[in-house]
């Protein structure tokens, strides 16, 4: 697993739990007045999402998760794999939850959004979508996929019910800058 950008675990971390997906890692740390305090950070799998197209449509998600307080809108993606780099879990994910598949892949994002938790979002584009099979979901999952067109798509990004709230602001900076909305869209169709 990639270590977090900006704040790799420093070698005096000691792993304290390690659960299904979450580990939990713990360091002394010297403060600035010399005392000393315990720090500590989780670590999880970094997530692999794909804006998926195909001729001038997004593919957007429904999805219902135990858990879950209800339904929202999401991109096709998941957790990568132990071993598994993001591309290879992007068309794997995209693969299983839609049966589509493509040939033309773009890294669009890559963020790490918390500074407590080493984790890693990879929001990929894939091009000219092709249907290959028919989806095959976890146990967990209930997905309607839908195809939407480009000004829909920022619509449903705005909306309380989409699930990627990591790229709500670029979204919603492409409503008021045209320049922006227009260099997303000829990225993401080609």
């Amino acid at each position: 697993m990639k270590e977090h950008k900006n704040d790799p675990l420093p070698p005096n971390a000691k792993l304290i739990f390690k659960g299904q997906i979450f580990e939990t890692w713990q360091w002394e740390q010297k403060m600035f007045d010399g005392s000393t305090e315990i720090f500590e950070r989780v670590k999880r799998p970094n997530t692999a999402q794909v804006i998926a197209t195909k001729g001038d449509k997004i593919l957007i998600q429904k999805q219902e998760q135990p858990g879950k307080s209800g339904p929202y809108y999401s991109l096709s993606g998941g957790r990568c794999d132990r071993d598994e780099n993001p591309t290879q879990a992007a068309k794997r994910e995209l693969l299983e939850e839609t049966g589509y598949v493509s040939n033309d892949w773009v890294l669009w994002r890559e963020e790490t959004p918390l500074t407590k938790v080493i984790w890693t979002i990879y929001t990929f584009i894939a091009r000219d979508c092709k249907k290959e099979k028919e989806p095959h979901l976890d146990a967990g999952e209930r997905i309607e996929n839908i195809w939407v067109d480009f000004d829909e798509f920022l619509k449903m990004a705005e909306g309380m019910l989409f699930y990627d709230r990591e790229s709500l602001v670029m979204l919603l900076r492409m409503k008021t800058d045209p320049q922006e909305k227009e260099k997303f869209r000829k990225l993401i169709f080609g």
